[in-house]
């Protein structure tokens, strides 16, 4: 009997929850409304009391973020390359410049040491990622920002549900960034999140979500800022909201099939697995870096010929043609590169049971050693 495909990724999402989209839809209420304002209010209780506002993206969190922090044209923003795009994307779209720097090839985070090297007078900002959910040293990382006197916007896109020495990510720090799109461990199917400072003006943070527009008693308006389009719909808010109630359940699930792929791995690959990190990641990803001599994309296909789904996070980001026509190159950030070329996400998600790790560990070891013992044949 043939297996059914296992995806790399997939939300769960419940009953209640679907449910409760249905009332939202017959409510006649389904942008911006009253479920995004519960939605907002769980999140800050999660987050200790600290003020959270919803976007619709993580993306959009960010960007808000910088311009709220005062980046713009002229100023330099440090952050590593291995990242969704999007992480230097908004710091072009403010007008700022990307200031990359190299990894540590043990946790793919950005090197902490590498930082303070590559901070000039037109340095505003630090952007850490926290790839896969396990978290920047967050003790190192704020150190050197109150050192030069720096904002820190968290890319907690892939962190939500993870803590550093015992407090959750987003309850302490800077700006926290946080992304809920499909393939993140909680989901409003599309949407973020931005925790924000004690000193920063909660009403113009509105504003820039919503084309700048401040209202005033029944009939009155004004703008006086340029905003966006980013507000979170209260379909998307509900979904949120019916996902908060798992958090707990799903870390924990996460937690223990990684367990498990520690267990069950097959170590004669030659693969480097990522750091075992029970305490704080959150697992959203479990990421392996492939040997030199795997063909990563054919590899890929002979795991999907058994069902086997997989994927790439990331290429890194200062190779693509946007970046390259800006001046970066290969060879500037060797250690990214090399982590970026041979990156593998495999499976993880809450619905996975043991023996599904078992399946994706037994298929990546045949189809490593078959592609190994095809080249040898020719």
């Amino acid at each position: 009997m043939t297996q059914p495909f296992l995806p790399f990724t997939r939300p769960s999402i419940d009953e209640e929850t679907i449910a409760g989209v249905a009332a939202v839809l017959r409510s006649g209420w389904i942008t911006t409304g009253p479920q995004n304002q519960a939605f907002e209010a769980e999140l800050s209780k999660l987050f200790g009391g600290r003020t959270v506002r919803s976007f619709n993206s993580g993306t959009a969190t960010m960007e808000i973020a910088l311009r709220l922090a005062g980046v713009g044209a002229g100023h330099e923003v440090i952050t590593t390359p291995l990242s969704w795009v999007a992480t230097a994307n908004v710091v072009l779209e403010v007008g700022a410049k990307p200031v990359f720097v190299d990894i540590d090839p043990a946790t793919r985070n950005i090197d902490l040491n590498r930082i303070e090297a590559a901070i000039t007078p037109a340095t505003r900002a630090i952007i850490p990622v926290d790839l896969a959910g396990l978290p920047v040293d967050r003790d190192r990382l704020y150190a050197i920002a109150q050192k030069h006197n720096l904002r820190v916007i968290e890319d907690a896109a892939q962190s939500f549900g993870a803590s550093w020495r015992g407090r959750a990510i987003g309850s302490f720090g800077d700006f926290v960034s946080f992304s809920f799109h499909a393939n993140k461990n909680i989901t409003s199917i599309e949407g973020g999140a931005l925790v924000l400072p004690a000193d920063i003006d909660v009403k113009l943070c509105e504003r820039y979500r919503l084309q700048g527009v401040e209202r005033i008693g029944f009939d009155g308006m004004e703008v006086d800022v340029l905003g966006g389009k980013f507000n979170l719909t209260d379909v998307a808010a509900r979904v949120g909201l019916g996902q908060l109630k798992h958090l707990d359940e799903f870390t924990a699930r996460r937690r223990a099939l990684v367990e498990h792929y520690f267990d069950s791995f097959d170590m004669e690959l030659g693969c480097d697995l990522p750091v075992m990190d029970f305490e704080n990641c959150n697992w959203h990803m479990f990421q392996i870096v492939l040997p030199r001599d795997i063909v990563r994309a054919e590899l890929m296909g002979l795991l999907k010929e058994k069902g086997i789904g997989s994927g790439v996070h990331y290429p890194v980001i200062h190779l693509f043609k946007l970046y390259r026509a800006l001046g970066w190159h290969e060879g500037m950030y060797p250690q990214a590169e090399r982590v970026g070329a041979g990156i593998l996400t495999l499976p993880l998600f809450p619905a996975m049971v043991n023996q599904d790790v078992e399946r994706v560990c037994e298929a990546l070891s045949e189809c490593i050693r078959a592609q190994r013992a095809a080249r040898l044949g020719k």
